[in-house]
């Protein structure tokens, strides 16, 4: 309990502080914070945190976990939407159905995921939440989910830049290099600052969370989000997650793995609607109602789990 009040006090704090700043401050503030993160903060903090992580366990398992909760999150949507369309003869909009989709099956293990799993488990297990995001949800991203969005929206396609967002992902880089440092001895100072580097990036992630929250006006399509994040955030950690000691996974890791698959919508879902023109209000209600639901969720994912 008291590791859940300090998370929430550090979850909630952070992200408020982004939010008030967002604010108040330039567009270019939260942009450049999300340049530095991206290129230096997240990889300096998987390089940092990927050294006191316990690799011996099968980690492996993690991403193909995360492969099926993005597939059975499309399904279960896809489903919804053909049952709406029979049983009331109406149905959603193409570019509706392909934002709909995204919110259900992509989450946002990262920037988000990072900090609730080193909260609540640790380091010893961050490598089980790395292993998803960056083998699991990167790639159902910007795999599946172009294929989706190309499918649903009617904007251009550019296969070669959506492979070019994986290929030159320094998050996906740093996690190779970080695997290889592991080996290299350091002295107790920089390993010391080295970590606290880490830390930095993940506080300055949260509130990077909340400044773009505070650029989110847009509250319409309640109702279709809210249908596709009980697919997202309760259906496929509640149905994934009873079968985990099916696939040798229990304990610490079988919670991270069911933090993870119940984190809210991924801030590409927001990317992907924009460029390839599907619902962006779907898109960017669902992010905003899915930070809003996590903070309901987690006490009962940690209780069950």
């Amino acid at each position: 309990m008291a590791n859940l009040l300090e998370l929430y006090v550090k979850l909630v704090g952070l992200i408020l502080i982004g939010f008030f700043l967002g604010r108040k401050l330039p567009t270019t503030v939260p942009t450049g914070l999300g340049q530095w993160l991206f290129w230096v903060g997240v990889p300096v903090s998987i390089v940092a945190f990927l050294r006191q992580a316990d690799l011996s366990a099968q980690i492996w398992i993690a991403p193909a976990i995360a492969h099926l909760a993005i597939f059975l999150g499309a399904f279960l949507a896809w489903l919804t939407i053909k049952g709406q369309a029979y049983l009331t003869n109406t149905t959603f909009q193409h570019p509706t159905q392909g934002s709909f989709i995204l919110a259900a099956m992509v989450g946002n293990t990262g920037y988000i995921g990072f900090p609730v799993t080193l909260a609540m488990v640790g380091q010893d297990y961050f490598a089980w939440a790395l292993f998803y995001d960056l083998l699991g949800s990167l790639f159902g991203a910007y795999g599946l989910g172009v294929a989706l969005a190309s499918r649903f929206g009617d904007g251009g396609t550019n296969y070669w830049q959506m492979a070019q967002a994986i290929l030159i992902n320094p998050a996906l880089w740093s996690f190779g290099f970080g695997l290889l440092f592991r080996q290299v001895s350091i002295s107790t100072t920089a390993e010391f600052y080295l970590e606290k580097l880490g830390w930095c990036a993940v506080a300055l992630s949260l509130a990077l969370i909340g400044m773009r929250l505070s650029r989110l006006n847009s509250w319409q399509r309640v109702p279709q989000a809210a249908v596709s994040l009980a697919i997202k955030m309760l259906l496929v950690p509640l149905l994934l997650g009873s079968t985990l000691s099916l696939f040798g996974v229990s304990g610490s890791a079988a919670k991270v793995i069911v933090l993870q698959m119940a984190m809210p919508p991924a801030f590409a879902t927001m990317v992907l609607a924009e460029t390839f023109n599907l619902d962006r209000d779907l898109a960017v209600t669902s992010l905003a109602l899915g930070v809003i639901l996590l903070l309901m969720t987690l006490p009962v994912w940690l209780w069950l789990f």
